[in-house]
């Protein structure tokens, strides 16, 4: 790998319009850098650097992570830290860094859910591995009904208390828990910064109350997924790409989902609209998602930097019309392709 340190575009902020998250002082770009499986250790070192760099160029300033993220769990998270003490450690400043625990990390009854104890060291081991102080934003990443929901919000709260988090957000919970969450952390003195659900044409859950509850309570809502993992692109309209997900060993993704006749029929009508729009279809389910007024940023991979500025070209022609919306609706259903 290059050892050339980055110097960044001086017009990185001229072009992005930032988003407020919520009621609180923080900006997001439209469109953010997530490393969800697209950074693991089976990723050549000096194209992951390149996309982070081109992304920091674009105004893309929020790289969202999570323990658990690679293959394998960790990794993500270490290639970013080498990226970072490359490249950006006198623009700490600017970047937003988040990650999140919650899921499995290690072996043991500490290994993952909601307590205090695997909260906290997985903190401290996510800054290990990113080579950092403090993370901007600290998530729980999904609801544990097996832990007192006042520990799981005093873990997150004492992150901040702590200065290793500078803000705390929550992750696949429900409108309720949402709720309660938000509560406890008033309480503690440390709002509910955002929330990151899922949220896609095909995939639109969020829209049966987690969006008002979020309104409500002035949170942010980060969305994971808008591209429903490929399924909302033009990758699979003639078959499967020996390269793609689904033709490799993804739990995610099959063979069957994209092959499905209503699969099909869908994503080629949407094809058709994001063609009259001048758009690719990945551009008008990104437009589509970042349509809310709640939704302060859109979460998206890139397993190149061709792929990362057709992304963020998107920002180009955000605006939908009623009747687009209203054609979109006749092909963006719950649940397409979930087999």
């Amino acid at each position: 790998m290059s050892t050339d340190v980055h110097r960044p575009s001086p017009a990185r902020y001229d072009r992005t319009p930032y988003r407020r998250v919520g009621r609180s002082g923080v900006l997001l770009p439209p469109i953010s850098l997530g490393f969800w499986q697209n950074f693991g250790e089976n990723r050549d070192p000096f194209t992951l650097r390149t996309i982070v760099r081109r992304a920091f160029d674009l105004g893309v300033n929020h790289f969202d992570l999570a323990n658990n993220y690679g293959p394998p769990p960790g990794s993500a998270e270490t290639q970013v830290g080498r990226i970072l003490a490359q490249d950006f450690r006198d623009h700490r400043d600017e970047l937003v860094i988040s990650t999140k625990a919650g899921y499995r990390m290690w072996d043991g009854p500490f290994g993952d859910g909601g307590s205090r104890k695997y909260l906290l060291n997985s903190l401290d081991q996510s800054l290990d591995r990113l080579g950092l102080e403090y993370v901007d934003i600290f998530y729980h990443h999904r609801e544990d009904p097996e832990t007192p929901l006042e520990e799981t919000m005093g873990a997150l709260a004492h992150a901040v208390r702590s200065g290793k988090a500078l803000y705390v957000g929550i992750s696949n919970y429900s409108p309720e828990r949402t709720r309660q969450a938000a509560r406890i952390l008033a309480g503690l003195g440390t709002p509910l910064l955002i929330h990151q659900p899922s949220y896609s044409m095909f995939n639109r859950h969020i829209e049966n109350g987690l969006l008002d509850v979020v309104s409500e309570l002035g949170v942010g809502l980060a969305a994971f997924s808008p591209l429903q993992q490929g399924l909302l692109t033009n990758r699979y309209l003639s078959g499967v790409p020996q390269s793609s997900r689904a033709a490799g060993s993804s739990s995610s993704l099959s063979e069957q989902q994209v092959q499905d006749e209503d699969y099909q029929a869908r994503v080629r009508g949407l094809s058709q609209i994001a063609h009259d729009r001048g758009q690719s279809l990945a551009q008008l389910a990104l437009a589509w998602a970042l349509r809310h007024r709640q939704v302060s940023t859109a979460l998206v991979g890139a397993s190149s930097v061709t792929q990362l500025e057709q992304n963020i070209a998107t920002l180009e022609n955000l605006e939908i019309t009623d009747e687009e919306l209203l054609r979109i609706d006749e092909f963006a259903v719950d649940g397409t392709a979930r087999r």
